[in-house]
């Protein structure tokens, strides 16, 4: 029965793992010197070893006779292991066993002696998959487990993993395969399976395959489905990119924006049934390699695309500035993250094409979104604005005269000077901002979650007893009056003082708390660095 290639050519030991020498050195001296981990964390991207790796060490350090930290591949534990019969080592594939449940039936195994191993490992692949509940259910077990036990969980997405969890580990993370490592393996297959393979050809499935090796085994194989000679063409045909001139006649049509023809050309690829979420995601590939054959000296290890294309890659770039290539990279970026969410993918790519057509240089960094309360705030200052405006005018009670000329009277009438008042001891804009409030901040954070968001950018000061909060959340204020929030926030802000306070809350959208001076004081400063002389009627 035929094999895919990436499993019969699976590593089995750690020598045969390619790109990975950081991770599989430490292993292989860890094994050797008998000072192994309870738990182990392998992260990277697809198709890099991390499966292949956890194997390979379940193995070795379970063999009857290892060698230099490596399974000797011929003892009954190690050939039970490769053909999948050995009861010890125990994969778990999580996105199909990520309940509380399932995690429930490993700690019940956990307690259990190994039947025939020194150890019993479990290797659960795809970590990030498990519920938070399974999670857990994971952690104590991790954290405090029988001695005959290894964990060794593998993921994607470590980002996903609870922190508990990696911090329990020894993390390991797989880079992405260089190319010419990629080369060199795929060259070793085809010489051991009998068909032929150009450097071309191999260094295109490389590229294509994006530092992993899995996927460029994959491709290989169906490479050999359409001959045994495989040429450039035979790659560019089984991985679909031949005949892309579709993606530069859409390119060519955005650069002379001419939005008729490239909304047609998109009608017809719709007509074909052509994907457009993968339409969009190859015009900004090619757009991606536009930008590195306009940025980068020869480039040509960077992009992906076929031998011909290069020149159209290059007449593309030359007619067109970086920001215009900028601007259309950001606008195809904007359009493939709301085919998520878009009713009509047809219409959004339509729309998408027609912004690209009719955008100038720049659009896309002058594009701003502004919600409803910003709204609201924006009109609110445009009426302040407009109020002093008015009172400079109607308090303008001087005669403007240049040093270099006579005084002249001015035509306004005379009025006295108006009296500031000073305002309140509770007033925030004479506060003075606390220094410790950061500090404060973050034992309210650790002490009372639910408070600490609605604290964010928030000012602080102190007069005399009472403790002053300028908060920019209105609903907070309302809340801080009718809930337990004030108890626990004087609680805090007291423990911290060793002093009792009256607190009073401001909302930052009433209250500038920055000290501005008057609209006439303002004018006479203005004209003062003007070096213009003023003189005020009494």
């Amino acid at each position: 029965m035929y094999q895919a290639l990436y499993r019969k050519y699976r590593p089995m030991s750690f020598d045969d793992v390619v790109s990975q020498p950081h991770i599989t050195s430490t292993l292989k001296n860890q094994i050797l010197n008998d000072k192994t981990a309870h738990a182990y964390l392998f992260t990277g991207s697809r198709g890099t070893g991390k499966t292949t790796c956890a194997r390979i060490f379940a193995k070795a350090i379970n063999c009857l006779n290892p060698k230099d930290g490596e399974p000797c591949l011929e003892c009954d534990i190690c050939k039970n292991a490769d053909n999948g019969s050995l009861a010890d080592i125990i994969e778990i594939d999580a996105a199909s066993n990520a309940k509380v449940d399932d995690i429930r039936e490993l700690r019940e195994g956990v307690v259990f002696t190994p039947e025939l191993c020194k150890y019993k490992v479990y290797i659960i692949d795809e970590v990030h998959m498990l519920s938070p509940g399974a999670f857990n259910a994971l952690l104590k077990t991790m954290e405090e487990p029988p001695p005959h036990v290894k964990f060794i969980l593998a993921t994607t997405e470590v980002h996903k993993v609870p922190a508990t969890i990696v911090s329990r580990c020894q993390h390991f993370d797989f880079r992405r395969i260089r190319s010419e490592d990629i080369v060199e393996r795929l060259k070793y297959i085809a010489s051991k399976e009998g068909f032929s393979l150009n450097d071309d050809a191999a260094a295109l499935i490389a590229r294509l395959s994006d530092g992993g090796m899995r996927d460029a085994l994959s491709l290989l194989d169906q490479c050999v489905a359409f001959d045994n000679n495989i040429t450039i063409e035979t790659v560019s045909n089984a991985a679909g990119i031949a005949g892309r001139d579709y993606l530069f006649d859409i390119l060519d049509k955005i650069i002379e924006r001419n939005t008729a023809e490239a909304i047609r050309i998109i009608d017809q690829l719709y007509d074909m049934s052509k994907d457009l979420k993968v339409l969009c995601s190859e015009l900004l590939s090619q757009m991606r390699n536009v930008m590195l054959v306009k940025t980068v000296d020869n480039s040509t290890d960077l992009i992906t695309c076929l031998p011909e294309e290069t020149e159209r890659l290059k007449a593309l770039a030359n007619s067109m500035s970086l920001d215009r290539i900028l601007d259309v990279i950001s606008i195809l970026q904007q359009c493939n993250e709301r085919f998520a969410i878009a009713t009509n993918k047809r219409i959004e790519l339509e729309m998408c094409i027609v912004k690209l057509c009719t955008a100038k240089e720049g659009d896309s960094k002058q594009t701003v979104t502004v919600t409803a309360d910003q709204s609201d705030e924006i009109n609110a200052l445009t009426m302040r604005i407009a109020q002093l405006e008015s009172e400079v005018k109607n308090a303008q009670a001087v005669k403007v005269v240049n040093k270099t000329t006579s005084t002249v009277p001015a035509a306004a009438p005379a009025v006295k000077k108006a009296v500031k008042k000073e305002p309140e001891a509770t007033d925030p804009v004479k506060f003075t901002p606390l220094k410790e409030w950061p500090d404060i901040l973050e034992k309210i954070k650790e002490e009372a979650q639910d408070i600490a968001p609605f604290l964010m950018d928030s000012k602080a000061s102190i007069n005399g007893n009472q403790f002053l909060v300028v908060v920019t959340s209105d609903f907070f204020i309302k809340k801080f009056q009718s809930s337990n929030d004030k108890a626990v926030l004087k609680k805090i802000v007291n423990d911290y003082y060793g002093k009792d306070f009256d607190f009073k809350l401001y909302s930052a959208k009433a209250v500038d708390t920055e000290n501005k001076e008057s609209p006439v004081d303002e004018l006479l400063n203005r004209a003062k660095d003007a070096d213009i002389k003023v003189e005020i009627k009494k």
